[in-house]
């Protein structure tokens, strides 16, 4: 167990209860439409080599996190990161993502790479700018059509490269709040919108625009060989660099 907090626990999750309460979890976070990992499946992953873990609170679950080992045996995909609605604003997913690091380094692992939608303010805030990872890869319509929270517009993801020991990832895990990607040559910004499920609710085409939109100016810059190494939260853009 690793106590980061009074009362709080991040941990593996143990046995077949706590895994079908994963399963549970997931719906409570994603929407009860939208299929979650199979608790037979992480637990099998987990027996294997991957890991499955949560964020727990006097007993309760609070956080969720699944990975899976790849093809190459120092990088890990990191398929699911989860807090319950009622837990946000604790910093547990930022806490969840470096006992991820913890752990994937006592075994060797020193990349993890996960996709997330590029739209969405909050997490490209903690996977690039809190996290210190970048992208050179974007995919279009990644899932296919989409339910829950995610239905509406085609399921674009970045693909995120987490180096676990670069100097950027060091620091931040040391507790710096921010560290600026090195200098580049070149450099440009795409900017996303404030709030993705807002616009989802009050004007659906106006969403699907947007997806268009960011998806032909990252594309577009990828074939040019800039990648993403920061993003600003409060003016919702992403800084790509070229060497």
């Amino acid at each position: 167990m690793n106590m980061v907090s009074t009362g709080l626990v991040l941990r593996e999750l143990n046995g077949v209860a706590e895994h079908k309460h994963a399963e549970w979890f997931q719906k409570e976070v994603w929407g009860k439409d939208d299929p979650p990992d199979n608790s037979d499946l992480m637990l099998a992953i987990q027996h294997e080599g991957g890991l499955v873990a949560g964020a727990f609170k006097d007993g309760r679950m609070l956080g969720f996190l699944f990975g899976f080992p790849t093809g190459q045996p120092h990088i890990q995909h990191s398929h699911r990161l989860a807090v319950h609605p009622d837990s946000r604003g604790m910093g547990l997913g930022l806490k969840l993502k470096w006992f991820q690091r913890d752990w994937c380094l006592k075994r060797g692992v020193t990349l993890v790479r996960w996709t997330f939608d590029p739209l969405r303010r909050v997490n490209a805030g903690l996977n690039i700018t809190r996290l210190g990872g970048s992208a050179r890869t974007y995919y279009e319509d990644y899932y296919g059509e989409m339910v829950g929270i995610n239905a509406g517009i085609p399921s674009d993801r970045l693909l995120v490269d987490w180096t676990l020991t670069s100097p950027r990832v060091e620091a931040l895990a040391k507790g710096w709040k921010t560290v600026a990607p090195a200098g580049a040559a070149e450099t440009m910004t795409v900017e996303i919108p404030k709030d993705l499920d807002g616009l989802l609710a009050s004007d659906l085409d106006a969403a699907v625009a947007e997806r268009h939109r960011v998806r032909e100016e990252m594309t577009s810059a990828f074939a040019k060989g800039y990648k993403v190494d920061g993003f600003d939260i409060e003016t919702c853009r992403y800084r790509l660099t070229r060497s």
